[in-house]
């Protein structure tokens, strides 16, 4: 799968300038909702800064990217009475990989047939171009190319395409080298599969949609809250467990949602929970087109994927400021939040040295991994893999762009984990069964957001609200 986090997204900069507040708010006052809504004043007292919180919920979310987000948001809307609160430790929402990814909005085709991964993306697709079309989001339905290049290549494809086909994915077509050209007139292919359906977004702003959702209905966001520990609350049966942050904050709740991305297992091992699988972080650097030749480039263009390698390798991924991505590679990164070669954490990286599921994967694919350390270096390198598919460009049109970082969960064999895993704690204890972790939520996350979110408000509603616990 591809790497989905970067660090300079549009969103980002605007944010490093304060026009991500002036533009949302901007989103806002086009919003019907808004519009209707007389309560601005507490929307903007539930968004400030968590100083030494101590407020009582019956759920409380951790972790304020589009899964938690998105979760938080549907089982409030479910549950109008419920007490809910999202606690995010940056100062700004969908601040990691939510916030810091390609944009795009994904329709399906790659994923095992009957699969949840399948099912979501597509079910999520069709959800999310409802809601930007109700919210007045802005998006492009751009489409997207799948190329093969070579004959190998090509009965791949046709296998792909099987899936996708399996999948139910919208609208979907085989094409040719001449309507390959047609699409994408710099782009060369011997076949293609073509998903028109296939758009893009940003995400960032989606993430703050939800949480306007949510604050509308009485939900409560809390920012910087990093939370450290979970413990029994003394002498409160109603309120039994305390979230315990930094500088001495902490609300206490009913119940618990962990979704943490890139801090998903850490979390989880603060409530008993067994090691596996692990998060490994894994950056992805991106080059960028030159302004004067973002024209060589309509859509996405996506390479067929090699089932001897993890990851998905080079793309060509339009951006909805108009700018045009290439990449990425995918090399380990230094730290959990470590997108430049010198964002570097000791403690982290041994951790990750130490661990056997990366040593296991690492021997495995340590040819590919070396190749990806070369992309990092040497922009020639990476070029040579873009000029399969677009063979007008050269290492004098593309320049260095942003960066990201997946958060790869492990399993102890080294296998990447590729489905949904949640864990309650262990313990006979009050926190034990009251907290339950996500502890992966794989790509496509943001397309799948909305779905996802009905999947885990049904998980809550089962295991928490009508258990009794």
């Amino acid at each position: 799968m591809a790497l989905a986090t970067v660090t300079e997204s549009a969103a980002l900069r605007e944010r490093k300038t304060g026009n991500t507040q002036h533009n949302f708010k901007k989103y806002l006052f086009l919003s019907p909702e808004f519009r209707r809504s007389r309560r601005l004043s507490s929307l903007k007292r539930s968004f400030f800064d968590s100083t030494n919180v101590r407020g009582q919920y019956d759920l409380v979310v951790v972790g304020g990217g589009i899964v938690g987000m998105a979760s938080a948001r549907e089982i409030q809307l479910r549950h109008r009475n419920l007490k809910i609160a999202v606690l995010e430790k940056e100062n700004w929402l969908a601040y990691h990989q939510s916030g810091h990814n390609s944009g795009v909005i994904h329709a399906g085709i790659y994923y095992k047939p009957g699969s949840l991964k399948a099912k979501l993306c597509v079910e999520g697709l069709h959800l999310s171009y409802k809601y930007f079309d109700r919210k007045r989001i802005p998006y492009k339905k751009c489409g997207k190319l799948i190329v093969a290049t070579n004959e190998l290549e090509v009965e791949r494809l046709m296998d792909l395409y099987k899936r996708g086909l399996a999948n139910n994915v919208p609208d979907m077509q085989l094409v040719d080298a001449d309507r390959i050209a047609e699409i994408e007139p710099y782009c060369q292919g011997l076949k293609a599969i073509w998903s028109p359906q296939t758009g893009i977004v940003d995400w960032a702003l989606v993430t703050e949609s939800y949480a306007n959702d949510f604050r509308l209905a009485d939900g409560h966001v809390y920012r910087n809250f990093h939370v450290k520990n979970f413990k029994e609350t003394p002498t409160n049966a109603e309120y039994p467990v305390t979230v315990l942050g930094k500088s001495e904050k902490a609300v206490r709740t009913k119940f618990v949602l962990t979704c943490g991305g890139l801090q998903s297992d850490k979390l989880a091992r603060l409530t008993g929970c067994q090691k596996s699988p692990t998060i490994v972080p894994f950056r992805g650097e991106y080059l960028l087109l030159v302004k004067g030749k973002n024209h060589m480039v309509k859509g996405n263009i996506y390479p067929v994927p090699d089932p001897r390698f993890p990851f998905l390798g080079v793309h060509f991924t339009p951006r909805m400021d108009g700018s045009v991505w290439i990449g990425p590679n995918a090399v380990l990164a230094l730290a959990r939040e470590g997108y430049k070669w010198n964002h570097v954490n000791p403690m982290e990286l041994m951790q990750t040295l130490c661990n056997r599921g990366f040593l296991r994967m690492a021997s495995k694919y340590i040819g590919f991994g070396l190749g990806e350390i070369a992309k990092s270096a040497c922009i020639p390198l990476q070029v040579k893999e873009v000029q399969k598919f677009i063979p007008d460009i050269t290492e004098f049109d593309v320049e260095r762009g942003p960066s990201g970082v997946r958060a790869q969960a492990l399993d102890d064999d080294g296998n990447l984990v590729d489905d949904f895993v949640f864990h309650f704690g262990e313990g006979n204890g009050s926190v034990a069964k009251r907290v339950l972790h996500c502890r992966n939520a794989p790509s496509p996350g943001a397309t799948s957001s909305l779905a996802i979110a009905k999947m885990i408000a049904d998980k809550i509603e089962n295991e928490f609200l009508k258990s009794g616990k």
